[in-house]
């Protein structure tokens, strides 16, 4: 599918919405999907506007939808936002340009839609959807080649990487949207000179930099998507923090891959960020080194190596109990930048499928830890403390190599383009407590 470009596009459009106008996250071209609670309310979908949540149920139950955007609207209405995904492109680019409509600067509907509006600051967001499956790839080879060396120094990479986008079926039972504590998690470590395992509270735990990419409408099971259609089922992306308990990972790991290390929990943006509001910030997935194989017939297209790939700057920040009592601003660990994946999602999407695996609406897919070729980059702390080995000076005084209890680990992203409203996901934000 092309990327599509509409008055939602125009950066010289505004909103009388005044806090959108310059919103780092949520100008008027943005307009995320998710679900919240209004104060003393219930659950139903909305959108996101400058520092205000429009009411998707309210605005259906005033009549101000028709047509596509009013089925879309009506989907949209309810605790969960899994009927809309299922609806596919149409009827979601209908409903977002009739909600540009609606909060435009010179929208003659202002006093209809301005009680919908509910402050942010006092609303409850919650997970989107309901997760059936989640699925977690490998795709960002920098990260892949910088854990690597750290077990295998002459040969980082498995053999099969540059052919297979490599993944793992995750947990979707323990995925929690933005705020959502972090318990310690329980299990199985072995020290390196230790004879037997021991069993425990993990003592290196981490975090993992990702994007979450939502399934649109599905496929049948049997039927593969080629990678001319992968597009197609592609609603929107999100911020996704894959907690990692790296001592039980190393231990677990082989033969089957990650188990006890990473289905405790997983931390998602609570905005579905559309596919319609990233079009303006695809660009070319970049050219694979001199010597890499090109992708096998299957996962190679050319509109996906022209425009496969999304110009989005993914941050990194760390903040202890220490700093919030001293009032310290969180600290930057790292930026680094989506363009830096090894595979591109619609490639995600094909290999998943190619066997006859359905997927379904609403289901997550993450892209694996996107790490960018410079430290200032790295998107776990396994990389930036090079295994443990290296301890990271914090404005308080403090060091780490791996996550403390108290510490709250906060990832944003922001899409830019030249010429373009920038557009944001919101925070993924997680705070370490003790375990049981």
């Amino acid at each position: 599918m092309i990327p599509t470009f509409d008055e939602t596009h125009d950066p010289a459009r505004r909103s009388w919405v005044a806090s959108a106008n310059g919103h780092a996250e949520f100008p008027i071209q943005n307009l995320p999907f998710g679900v919240f609670s209004p104060e003393g309310g219930s659950p139903r979908g909305g959108i996101a506007i400058g520092d205000w949540i429009l009411d998707l149920k309210g605005a259906f139950d005033m009549g101000l939808f028709r047509g596509d955007a009013e089925i879309a609207a009506m989907a949209a209405s309810g605790r969960k936002l899994n009927p809309l995904l299922e609806l596919g492109a149409g009827p979601r680019r209908a409903l977002r340009r009739r909600c540009f409509t609606l909060l435009e600067e010179m929208s003659t509907e202002r006093a209809a839609v301005e009680p919908l509006l509910h402050p942010a600051s006092t609303c409850k967001l919650h997970l989107p959807t309901t997760i059936g499956d989640y699925t977690d790839f490998y795709a960002g080879i920098h990260h892949a080649v910088n854990v690597g060396r750290q077990f295998r120094p002459h040969s980082p990479l498995p053999p099969n990487y540059k052919y297979v986008p490599i993944g793992y079926h995750g947990r979707a039972s323990s995925i929690r949207p933005s705020g959502a504590e972090v318990h310690r998690p329980r299990g199985q470590r072995k020290f390196p000179n230790a004879e037997v395992p021991v069993f425990g509270l993990t003592q290196r735990l981490d975090y993992e930099l990702e994007l979450g990419v939502w399934i649109g409408p599905g496929n049948e099971l049997g039927r593969p998507i080629p990678i001319t259609e992968a597009d197609d089922h592609i609603a929107g992306l999100c911020l996704l923090n894959d907690w990692s308990a790296r001592d039980f990972q190393a231990w677990e790991y082989q033969p089957l891959g990650p188990f006890l290390a990473k289905n405790f929990m997983t931390t998602v943006s609570p905005w579905i960020v559309t596919a319609e509001a990233l079009a303006p910030f695809r660009l070319a997935q970049p050219p694979r080194p001199r010597g890499d194989p090109l992708p096998l017939d299957y996962l190679q297209h050319s509109h996906d190596q022209k425009a496969g790939a999304y110009a989005i700057e993914l941050v990194v920040f760390l903040s202890t109990e220490a700093m919030r009592a001293r009032n310290l601003a969180p600290h930057r660990l790292s930026r680094g930048t989506s363009v830096d994946l090894y595979w591109s999602i619609a490639q995600l999407i094909t290999h998943h499928t190619c066997g006859g695996c359905n997927l379904n609406a609403a289901d997550l897919i993450g892209t694996g830890t996107i790490s960018s070729s410079e430290e200032t980059g790295f998107g776990s702390l396994l990389e930036l403390s090079h295994g443990g080995e290296k301890r990271i000076a914090l404005p308080s005084g403090e060091t780490r190599a791996f996550l403390e209890d108290g510490d709250e680990v906060i990832f944003g992203g922001h899409a830019h383009a030249l010429g373009r409203i920038s557009i944001g996901f919101g925070a993924c934000a997680g705070t370490i407590v003790p375990g049981a």
